[in-house]
């Protein structure tokens, strides 16, 4: 009969109890480092802006720094790439936009799974849109500026940030609302087509409130609408592409957070937790409500909700990319 010393059976109780506590230290102890938030664009672009704040009030929440890491090019797919084949625990995210759903088509040729190798945490905002011109455009409402496109066609300039940027898939919505193809020009990023914008060297453009509002309220371009099936709180004068005459030409920028497949279910729910408690953060509404948007509601920042809308945009986006036949490969 094996007998134990009293401090015998006291270290033994304390291996005991720390053996049966491990798992749940284990998830307790998540973040135990900085998260790493890949924004897969430039610094200062308007998916970063987002992101950014969003990284800084899930801070708090976490107890740990939320670091963004900007991880450009490719369309956004060597930041995904980048996430989808970081180690599963939780400590790297991707924050990317509307391109989640668009490069499945786009990219023929990935060396990662841009679906499957991914866990939805949950939507962050939906961007809209605006379209606008450079400032000395003949067209003074958006059914002028429509017949002005109809009109002259491959002579208007159409500027973008690239294939697969949200500029580019607007265009390609556009284009097809009005069923005549425009000179489509892609730029390196969205700084340099609004530069350009501005300056006259282009004719056309369509992107995100959170780039185009300063320059509207500016006057440094001529603005027609915005995309969405209401008018914003932050361009009010603006009317909706319905009102101006164009029904159906309506698309947002979805921002949504991923992490990478195999990410332990109870960290998944930590990290939307987290994401949760950023969108509900006053300071948050009020710098997007700056930008033209709005976090989600809540409701809607669910892990399963994002993947169900983010599949139903691939089906979306994927006949219009096909049709166009623009790749980025």
């Amino acid at each position: 009969m094996l007998h134990l010393s009293r401090r015998g059976l006291a270290a033994l109780a304390i291996t005991a109890s720390g053996a049966l506590a491990a798992p749940a230290l284990a998830q307790q102890a998540f973040p135990s480092r900085p998260v790493t938030m890949v924004i897969p664009f430039a610094a200062g672009g308007p998916t970063d802006t987002v992101g950014r704040l969003i990284a800084q009030a899930m801070s708090a929440e976490l107890g740990q720094p939320v670091v963004v890491e900007n991880v450009g090019g490719a369309g956004g797919t060597l930041g995904a790439q980048r996430v989808a084949q970081a180690r599963p625990d939780g400590h790297t995210v991707l924050l990317h936009h509307i391109g989640m759903a668009t490069i499945p088509t786009l990219y023929r040729r990935l060396s990662y799974d841009p679906v499957g190798g991914f866990e939805t945490l949950g939507l962050v905002t939906e961007v809209p849109m605006t379209l606008i011109a450079r400032r000395n455009i003949e067209a003074n409402s958006l059914a002028e500026l429509v017949a002005l496109i109809r009109r002259r066609g491959e002579g208007l300039n159409y500027a973008n940030a690239g294939i697969g940027a949200a500029s580019h898939l607007c265009g390609l919505l556009l284009m097809k609302a009005v069923d005549t193809r425009m000179t489509t020009v892609p730029y390196r990023g969205t700084g340099p087509a609004m530069n350009d914008l501005v300056a006259g060297t282009v004719d056309i453009m369509c992107d995100q409130t959170t780039n185009t509002t300063e320059q509207i309220r500016a006057g440094t371009v001529r603005a027609f609408a915005v995309t969405t099936p209401e008018r914003i709180a932050a361009l009010p004068d603006l009317p909706t592409s319905a009102q101006g005459g164009l029904p159906g030409f309506e698309v947002s920028v979805w921002h949504g957070l991923y992490a990478p497949k195999g990410t332990p279910a109870p960290i998944v729910a930590r990290l939307n937790q987290a994401l949760v408690k950023a969108l509900q953060d006053e300071g948050i509404a009020r710098r997007f409500a700056d930008l033209g948007t709005a976090p989600v509601p809540v409701a809607r920042a669910t892990p399963q909700i994002h993947r169900e809308f983010w599949q139903a945009d691939i089906a979306k986006w994927r006949p219009l990319i096909q049709a166009a036949g623009q790749f980025a490969d």
